[in-house]
């Protein structure tokens, strides 16, 4: 059985509701589930109006409370299939620059757009696109603040026709620089070839594979001291995760 959480806003008892309910949710929609466990009180409004490396950010410090700061990342080498495993410091991930209050600029040939950082709301509707030029079409148009062509407005629904791909990929390198931690992409060195690996860190899974492990575990000891002691799971679960182990070591003697 893996050891106790870390301190963090909710009890055993609620982040077994939380687990409760995303095991009935689809993996995508389990990311605005761990939101509201970091950020305990925020509404709906709230949570999708943050920038998307917000919520990474929010959902690494949750991690960080519930399981500690180190995370053990496994990949596989993209050339020999070698599988590669190590510690990553959540600290680092999550110690990005302040996000920028003010939109930000690109300026390439004879177009000038001004842009803000994509929140959830935004990735959320991107998400059903059919394809991923929809989808840039979608975040184009979302998060365009005003463009000029040759200095004469252009409106941001018919950006998506127009925008050079240059333009468009120069739009996207600001904003992974003004907001890294919404894309946090990893390369890897293989020991056995030397061959560099990319992959990306999603969080959300990463966070959602921790907890079901954690409350399955506990399920268990719940279920093992109350079959010994006869304690409710409210009883049980008040206990803390010391006593909870030393009950579990005395019912092993047994």
């Amino acid at each position: 059985m893996n050891g106790p959480i870390g301190a963090s806003a909710a009890g055993p008892a609620e982040l077994l509701a939380v687990w409760e309910t995303g095991l009935a949710q689809h993996p995508s929609d389990r990311s605005m589930l761990l939101h509201r466990a970091a950020r305990p009180g925020a509404g709906t409004d709230e949570l999708l109006s943050v920038p998307v490396g917000q919520r990474e950010a929010d959902l690494l410090a949750l991690r960080r409370a519930l399981f500690g700061e180190r995370m053990q990342v496994r990949v596989e080498c993209g050339a020999c299939g070698e599988e590669m495993e190590f510690d990553l410091d959540t600290r680092v991930l999550g110690a990005g620059a302040e996000l920028p209050r003010e939109p930000l600029r690109v300026t390439e040939g004879e177009w000038v757009v001004e842009f803000r950082l994509p929140t959830v709301a935004d990735l959320t509707a991107a998400a059903t696109a059919s394809d991923p030029a929809q989808a840039r079409g979608l975040l184009v148009r979302a998060c365009t603040v005003r463009a000029l062509r040759h200095g004469e407005p252009v409106g941001a629904d018919a950006l998506p026709g127009l925008l050079p791909e240059r333009v468009e990929r120069r739009i996207a390198e600001a904003a992974a620089e003004a907001d890294p931690t919404a894309d946090v992409r990893l390369t890897v060195a293989c020991p056995e070839c030397g061959d560099a690996t990319p992959a990306e860190l999603d969080i959300t899974s990463y966070l959602w594979t921790e907890l079901d492990t954690w409350a399955r575990d506990l399920m268990l000891d719940v279920h093992l001291l109350a079959t010994a002691y006869g304690w409710s799971e409210p009883e049980i679960l008040a206990l803390s995760p010391l006593r909870r182990r030393y009950y579990l070591e005395l019912c092993a003697d047994v």
